[in-house]
């Protein structure tokens, strides 16, 4: 029975832990708070303001998705202590193997869950719009831009994170130049933000005949999707708009008309495309609330009091400025430069698998060790 008593003693471990998580959930106000929310869903004329009613029941549903996770959790730990028992009673080692599998999960969500109470910024629940841009480099760039584009994909739709392509401007040979993707899901952008910065890639370039050790550089920028009804005021004078006809991954309308959107914004320069919805107007309508997003963020990073003072990001898509090293050869590493978390299973990693990453700079960003960016 040694192999049953030690996985009760792992069990036994967890009770504490999970008994935390319920406070730093503070789940007694957020039941009060879905239950308020529930009364008003049902009031007469709550339909009147479609925009109101649709945020009350996205934080409805945030609320009820945390405290049902939080109820199968607990159920699952009585579920596995009572197998324990069964187990003991028995002498069955046979389902020492079972047992060991009910408390890695458990351990799992327990770590998911922990991890959800870092995700307190104003913006942490809403969803992420992820725009890529090859660096200096030609193709090699490209490709490494269409790679973070792949990976990335992979991590949404591990998590269950929908993706829709809103730009897409294919390489000149292959990979991509730039592509905007919009990541929709509970708490995309509190994961995703801290992928935001420079990445870099060194490996034997695919491009090169002569079989050489490249270096290449992309970068990723991160914001949230916000609505156009927040504290910053567009001009429509300030803003220009180009159309064009789409190209690249963008569906069945792809080249047909001019339906493609740039905005251009004047006083900073920063520059939003969306060519992926039916029509120029709707193209727009994603554009400017892309391009709201983007000043918000500026806005509130570098706390500036009017939008007039923002300017756009001037950062150097190259060296000395990443965030994270992935090397492919002569080893393979992944590497984060602000929280020393790595990983040398570099294809897991390109497949989607981020977890480790977002949780260290979740982390340490919550004890205060790197700041927000």
């Amino acid at each position: 029975m040694i192999l049953i008593e030690e996985q009760k003693q792992r069990a036994e471990a967890l009770r504490s832990e999970i008994e935390d998580l319920g406070q730093a959930l503070a789940l007694e106000e957020k039941k009060e708070r879905a239950g308020f929310l529930e009364l008003k869903s049902g009031e007469p004329g709550f339909w009147d303001d479609m925009q109101s009613s649709q945020k009350i029941l996205k934080e409805l549903r945030q609320l009820q998705n945390t405290i049902q996770d939080y109820q199968k959790l607990q159920t699952d730990y009585e579920d596995t202590l009572t197998l324990i028992d069964l187990a003991a009673e028995e002498s069955d080692e046979s389902l020492a193997e079972e047992i060991a599998g009910a408390i890695d999960d458990i351990e799992q969500a327990l770590q998911n869950q922990r991890l959800s109470t870092l995700l307190s910024g104003e913006y942490d629940g809403s969803n992420a719009i992820l725009t890529f841009h090859a660096g200096a480099g030609g193709t090699e760039a490209q490709d490494w831009a269409q790679m973070l584009y792949r990976m990335y994909t992979r991590y949404a739709q591990r998590h269950g994170f929908s993706v829709k392509v809103l730009d897409y401007l294919d390489g000149e040979e292959a990979g991509l130049k730039s592509a905007s993707v919009l990541i929709e899901g509970e708490n995309a952008y509190g994961y995703l933000k801290g992928e935001n910065g420079v990445h870099r890639l060194v490996r034997i370039s695919p491009f090169d005949s002569s079989g050489r050790r490249h270096t290449s550089f992309a970068s990723l920028e991160v914001v949230p999707e916000i609505d156009e009804d927040t504290q910053v005021e567009i001009r429509p004078e300030d803003v220009k708009m180009d159309v064009y006809r789409a190209s690249g991954a963008g569906g069945q309308h792809v080249n047909k008309t001019s339906s493609a959107v740039r905005l251009t914004h004047l006083p900073t320069g920063i520059v939003v495309a969306c060519q992926n919805e039916r029509s120029q107007h709707q193209n727009r309508e994603v554009a400017m609330k892309m391009l709201v997003s983007k000043l918000v963020k500026i806005k509130e990073q570098e706390h500036y009091d009017r939008i007039e003072d923002i300017k756009g990001d001037q950062r150097e898509i190259a060296w000395g400025s990443q965030i994270r090293s992935y090397v492919f050869m002569p080893y393979t590493l992944v590497k984060d430069h602000r929280t020393g978390y790595e990983s040398g299973n570099v294809n897991a990693v390109m497949d989607g698998d981020l977890d480790g990453f977002v949780n260290a700079y979740l982390g340490a960003l919550s004890r205060g060790e790197i700041g927000a960016q």
